[in-house]
């Protein structure tokens, strides 16, 4: 049996105005924290530009891809889902986890959210 092991990065996307509006000296907790109990993230360039379609189709600003380092992380990762692809923290990310911030860019002919190429698939 095959065994995914985790990389040592994941993925979380933000919209650009909920990023800037954080406390850039406290650990970053997303507006959705409160409600889900954790922050959701997603392994991989293709399953990130699947999630960033799923739920912000019809997002109209700017969406960003904060990249974390799970070593960093001093909050739980858990892999809930059958394939491994989307982790959950069970706490705040600290600053010092989150090692690069880009942004998301859209296909100009259908608008949907593409992969970022700088990501392994």
């Amino acid at each position: 049996m095959l065994v995914r092991v985790p990389p040592r990065t994941t993925y979380h996307l933000v919209p650009d105005e909920e990023w800037t509006a954080t406390d850039p000296s406290l650990p970053y907790t997303p507006a959705a924290f409160g409600h889900d109990g954790f922050v959701h993230c997603t392994d991989g360039a293709a399953d990130l530009a699947a999630t960033a379609n799923r739920f912000f189709a019809d997002f109209q600003g700017d969406l960003l891809v904060l990249t974390l380092d799970t070593a960093r992380l001093t909050s739980p990762v858990r892999y809930e889902d059958p394939a491994r692809i989307y982790p959950h923290v069970y706490g705040p990310i600290e600053r010092a986890a989150i090692i690069r911030l880009q942004r998301m860019q859209r296909d100009p002919t259908t608008g949907a959210w593409q992969p970022p190429t700088d990501i392994e698939p």
